[in-house]
C-alpha cells in the first residue's frame, strides 16, 4: 500500500536552516510535490522576522543554527500562548538520529523528525503525518506541543509499509515514560 496522495499545492510552508544548500534542496522537493508558498530563512531568529508577514502552515526547520537554533525556535514558537503561531507544525531536520536528539525535539514541540540526508519520500511521510495523522496539541504546566505519545497500536495499523519495525525514529517517539503532562 502507497502513502495517500496529498495535495499540498495551497500550503504555506517556511523552511529554515543556515545551510544555503539545504534550503535549496528542501524547497526544490516542496515545489517537486507542487508547493510553490515556500519562504525560507537563515535561522530562529530570521524566521520569526518573516512570520512578522507571512503565517506559515508548516515549518521545516533545522537543528544547529545561529545565533537561534531549531530547538530554540520550536520552544519560543510553542511559547506563543493563544496566537497562531503556537501550533504551527513543526518538522525538524537534522543528522543526529541518536534517540537522545530525538526526544529532545519531541520535548520542544516538533511534531516531527525528519533524518538528514533527507530524501523526497522521507520529507513526503512526514508532511504526510502533520497533515493526516496530527498528534493532539497538549497544554500543561510542563509542556505545552503535539501530543509526545505514539501509541504502539497505531504503529501496528500504519496504513502503509512504509516503516521498518525496526525504524529508531519511530520507536523513539515511544516514551518509556509517563511524565507529568498527564497529571495536569
Amino acid at each position: 500500500m502507497s502513502p495517500p496522495a496529498l495535495d499540498i499545492s495551497a500550503l504555506k510552508i517556511l523552511v529554515v536552516d543556515d545551510n544555503k544548500f539545504m534550503r535549496l534542496t528542501v524547497v526544490s522537493i516542496l515545489r517537486s510535490f507542487h508547493c510553490y508558498d515556500v519562504r525560507t530563512a537563515t535561522d530562529g531568529a530570521d524566521a520569526f522576522k518573516i512570520m512578522q508577514n507571512y503565517l506559515p502552515d508548516i515549518i521545516i526547520t533545522g537543528w544547529r543554527m545561529l545565533p537561534l537554533d531549531g530547538i530554540e525556535f520550536t520552544r519560543i514558537l510553542r511559547a506563543k500562548t493563544g496566537e497562531p503561531e503556537e501550533m504551527i507544525p513543526v518538522i525538524m531536520m537534522s543528522a543526529y538520529s541518536e534517540d537522545i536528539y530525538v526526544k529532545q525535539a519531541r520535548d520542544a514541540g516538533v511534531n516531527e523528525f525528519l533524518v538528514k540526508p533527507l530524501s523526497a519520500t522521507n520529507l513526503y511521510l512526514r508532511l504526510v503525518e502533520v497533515i493526516i495523522h496530527p498528534r493532539p496539541f497538549v497544554r500543561s504546566k510542563n509542556f505545552k506541543g503535539p501530543c509526545r505519545h505514539r501509541h504502539n497500536d497505531y504503529a501496528r495499523n500504519y496504513p502503509w509499509d512504509a516503516r521498518r519495525s525496526d525504524d529508531k525514529l519511530f520507536d523513539a517517539g515511544v516514551p518509556q515514560d509517563h511524565d507529568d503532562q498527564t497529571k495536569d
